[in-house]
């Protein structure tokens, strides 16, 4: 087994990248504190090919030399918009015909495993805090609440990791 070069993997270039069809999927942040969360989140979106990241609250912003360090250039591949309020971002995804998902650990929740997303909608996607996750008034605004299944001892996954996940089972789901 060879791996491949770089010029062997035939990436698309920015162009191509914002012209090409996308997941019907946005990320939204609420409050992440970390730029290197923020950044990795960036590549990760751009990875899926998702319409576009959502900044929250106090979550960075680009252009900023702690984002890129993990963005590596998706900051400038993946469309993105900033709202002060999380609050406010939901209502206007919910006018743009979004569903307003928050990946959180709560009550009555949908285990990833066994969640259909829905060929026709758009999704939007609430990850949150690292500390204090999804925002209680944010839950209150959700239309459904996944969760991803964990078997260890620690409470939860790095934002990074469950966007990675969440994303990869969005893309595997809703391209078949």
């Amino acid at each position: 087994m060879k791996k491949l070069k770089l010029d062997e993997l035939n990436r698309v270039d920015i162009t191509a990248f914002k012209e090409q069809e996308k997941l019907p999927v946005v990320v939204v942040l609420d409050n992440v504190r970390s730029m290197h969360n923020v950044g990795s989140v960036f590549r990760t979106a751009d990875g899926f090919s998702i319409e576009k990241v959502v900044l929250c609250g106090i979550t960075a912003q680009p252009p900023h030399r702690e984002i890129e360090k993990t963005a590596l250039g998706a900051t400038l591949s993946v469309d993105w918009v900033h709202f002060d309020d999380t609050l406010i971002a939901i209502d206007q995804l919910r006018k743009d015909g979004y569903q307003i998902i928050a990946i959180e650990q709560a009550k009555n929740s949908k285990m990833l495993n066994t969640y259909l997303p829905n060929q026709t909608l758009k999704y939007a996607l609430i990850f949150g805090n690292e500390v204090n996750g999804v925002s209680d008034e944010v839950m209150e605004k959700i239309d459904e609440c996944i969760e991803i299944p964990q078997f260890g001892t620690k409470h939860s996954f790095n934002i990074v990791i469950s966007a990675g996940i969440v994303l990869w089972d969005f893309f595997a789901k809703l391209k078949l």
